[in-house]
């Protein structure tokens, strides 16, 4: 018996998000993607299956050049039209009781007083199961929409993430002291201002004085989610990230990531068994051969090459034409995501890949076929590679999550490599067994921090590089 993966559905709020072209298809709905309807009963479809979170991506830009043609971009319904995840959750906590609720926010869309504050709220709605998936942008149209010339650098815009996070966790976990909240309503008194606190945060690039207006939520601080894989990026996971959504292309790259992250995340003062790595899988299932051919012929019938490469952003010019297939991607500045440019390479020994090789990287990324039991195989080795839960890509909405409800679930279940039950309580807790960050996390280090035997607490905040 293997020891149970988590699972959380890959989701975006848009017709068009991995799998290009299969909004077309006469059964997928991902095209009703504007109905709270579709979304409410996907996540009760969700808890059925016992999947531990909805897992929402977001953009805020077009993919492509910032001056470039985004024809393209609109005739496939790639990420736009799309909507805001977080305003999406607030109905979908209400209307759920387990499984979590995880969104992406880009450091340079909502100033982080703002944000802490929304997400405080939202976990309080859900009962503390929200998530935040942390990321820094990889669009130039996306820097231009919040006023910025250009993208900033790939690593700068890693240290204006962990600016971000120091002024959140300040506002999370150092604002509020444990007991603060009082609601005494004989003594009127509703909490007790000794123990709420400004931050008076000065950085870099942030100003922020508090207090956090909202009293501590269940979870304080979102579970984290973080999903970069150049160097930097695991370096920032190492130190923030409690979960790390990865796409490498096999079992053998995926071992050499979550190997080294691990490493990083010691050098930094955490344990190898604080981050759990979620590995973005698409599945195919069939009892027989015929069938997964067949499913294989359909899913081809309805794919968007053009909305693949477009998705891809690398070899894209100005006037909305590409770069020849065969050219090298060395050859291609990259200023966005470097991590599946890094995973191609390492699964490409012989030379360096080609924009055809990322193209159909990108086509076949991630695809698990077989029968059910077949499926847990592959899965085991997966897991042997040190994964320790599946983002599962949707080909269609509802209709992957129904099948694997009904044909996968029950073969892992088996094999005790999917639970049978809940557990009670926050997100953090269901995965992680405790409500709040752990002690050696860098956000831990502000609990006390500001009150009057502070002192100490905020020094060692400040030596941890909170």
């Amino acid at each position: 018996m293997s020891k149970p993966l988590l699972f959380n559905a890959f989701l975006m709020n848009t017709a068009s998000h991995i799998h290009h072209g299969q909004w077309r298809h006469p059964e997928a709905r991902q095209h009703e993607f504007n109905d709270v309807n579709l979304w409410i009963e996907l996540a009760k479809t969700l808890e059925e299956g016992l999947f531990d979170a909805m897992f929402f991506a977001d953009v805020t830009g077009l993919y492509g050049p910032a001056d470039g043609q985004y024809v393209d971009n609109v005739h496939e319904g790639l990420q736009i039209p799309s909507n805001d995840p977080a305003v999406l959750l607030g109905a979908l906590a209400v209307a759920t009781k387990d499984i979590g609720l995880a969104y992406t926010s880009n450091v340079m869309q909502n100033h982080p007083f703002n944000f802490a504050r929304q997400v405080s709220t939202l976990d309080h709605i859900s009962k503390g199961r929200i998530a935040w998936n942390i990321v820094t942008s990889t669009q130039e149209n996306a820097a231009r929409n919040f006023g910025f010339d250009a993208l900033a650098e790939h690593h700068a815009r890693y240290d204006w993430a962990d600016e971000y996070l120091d002024v959140a966790y300040k506002l999370w976990e150092g604002s509020w002291d444990e007991g603060a909240l009082l609601v005494d309503k004989e003594g009127g008194r509703y909490s007790d201002p000794s123990k709420i606190h400004k931050i008076n945060h000065v950085g870099a690039r942030y100003r922020v004085e508090g207090p956090h207006l909202p009293a501590p939520s269940l979870q304080r601080t979102p579970l984290l989610f973080q999903a970069g894989g150049s160097p930097r990026g695991i370096q920032f996971a190492a130190k923030h990230a409690e979960a790390v959504f990865i796409g490498p292309p096999n079992p053998d790259v995926a071992r050499l990531h979550t190997e080294n992250a691990r490493a990083e995340a010691v050098r930094a003062g955490r344990g190898p068994e604080d981050i759990k790595f979620f590995q973005g899988i698409s599945f195919i299932v069939g009892s027989t051969h015929k069938e997964l051919d067949a499913k294989r012929e359909e899913h081809a019938n309805y794919s968007s090459v053009v909305g693949y490469l477009t998705h891809s952003s690398l070899g894209i010019l100005p006037d909305g034409t590409r770069l020849p297939e065969d050219t090298e991607l060395r050859s291609i500045p990259n200023n966005g995501g470097q991590g599946h440019v890094d995973w191609l390479r390492q699964a490409t020994l012989d030379r360096e890949p080609t924009l055809a090789d990322l193209a159909q990287a990108r086509i076949e990324r991630g695809i698990v076929a077989g029968s059910p039991e077949e499926i847990a195989d592959q899965l085991v080795a997966w897991q042997d590679a040190g994964i320790d839960g599946i983002n599962v890509i949707n080909w269609r909405l509802p209709g992957t999550y129904l099948e694997f409800n009904e044909r996968i679930l029950p073969a892992l279940q088996e094999r005790g490599l999917a639970k049978k039950k809940y557990e009670p309580g926050t997100l953090r807790n269901k995965i992680f067994g405790s409500d709040r960050l752990p002690d050696n996390h860098p956000g831990a280090a502000y609990r006390g921090a500001f009150g009057p035997n502070g002192s100490a607490r905020k020094e060692q905040a400040v030596a941890a590089g909170a």
